[in-house]
């Protein structure tokens, strides 16, 4: 991790509290008007959208996306596909997984950050921006109360989530890539240095994402269908 970058330092702890907060005070402001809500999802998934194509022509401008490398496979690049979906289609199956995997996720590579890159760049810019707004958009959804998951949804998404992980396993065994960390842990700090060596670190990551899919289903077990945009 790059010198510049303080785990758990002013700059990273004032990150790490003030994306629940927005997300939270969005939420609020859609419950109190829905058509504002609309028109903050709208911008969200706008945001999200503009901004990763122009991270994806910034890494073919510098060259970094050469086959079998840079390509988008590793699952923080899914996660905001699927939010952008879900923020901009409310289409149910893109909002779980992105709830599940992106929470789950996207709030562990906040917390833990594998930056390599200055803070003050446009990669490590790109970093907490591209994490944050998903977490932001994602909590927005739930505490506006505009979408949520539905019965059995935290299931779907472990399976899908080992599906995904099996095309990525096959790719890195065909191409000695790392996409997914499957094959080796990040080079800075994570939660993956406490969960064992390789390959005990994928079987505890295992546990991980049940555990946290559950937890994450906890808040929506009892609580009745809220009404939303959502057509379907």
């Amino acid at each position: 991790m790059s010198r510049e970058f303080q785990l758990f330092g002013a700059i990273h702890l004032l990150i790490i509290v003030s994306l629940p907060l927005l997300g939270g005070l969005l939420g609020w402001k859609s419950r109190k008007n829905p058509v504002s809500g609309r028109n903050t999802r709208i911008l969200l998934g706008s945001f999200l959208l503009i901004h990763e194509l122009v991270w994806y022509a910034f890494n073919l401008y510098k060259g970094w996306v050469q086959f079998p490398y840079g390509l988008p496979l590793n699952l923080c690049d899914i996660i905001v596909w699927l939010t952008i979906v879900a923020a901009l289609t409310l289409k149910p199956t893109a909002f779980e997984l992105a709830y599940y995997w992106g929470l789950a996720g996207s709030v562990m590579a906040v917390l833990t950050p594998d930056l390599g890159v200055p803070l003050a760049s446009y990669p490590g810019i790109y970093f907490f921006t591209a994490h944050g707004g998903v977490i932001v958009t994602l909590l927005f959804l739930v505490w506006g109360r505009i979408a949520r998951p539905r019965e059995g949804s935290f299931w779907k998404a472990f399976l899908i989530l080992n599906l995904y992980a099996g095309f990525v396993g096959l790719f890195d065994a065909l191409f000695k890539t790392n996409y997914f960390y499957l094959c080796a842990k990040p080079a800075g700090s994570s939660l993956l240095d406490y969960m064992g060596p390789w390959p005990v670190y994928l079987l505890t990551g295992e546990l991980f994402a049940i555990l946290a899919f559950w937890l994450l289903w906890l808040p929506f077990r009892t609580k009745p269908p809220v009404k939303s945009e959502n057509p379907s």
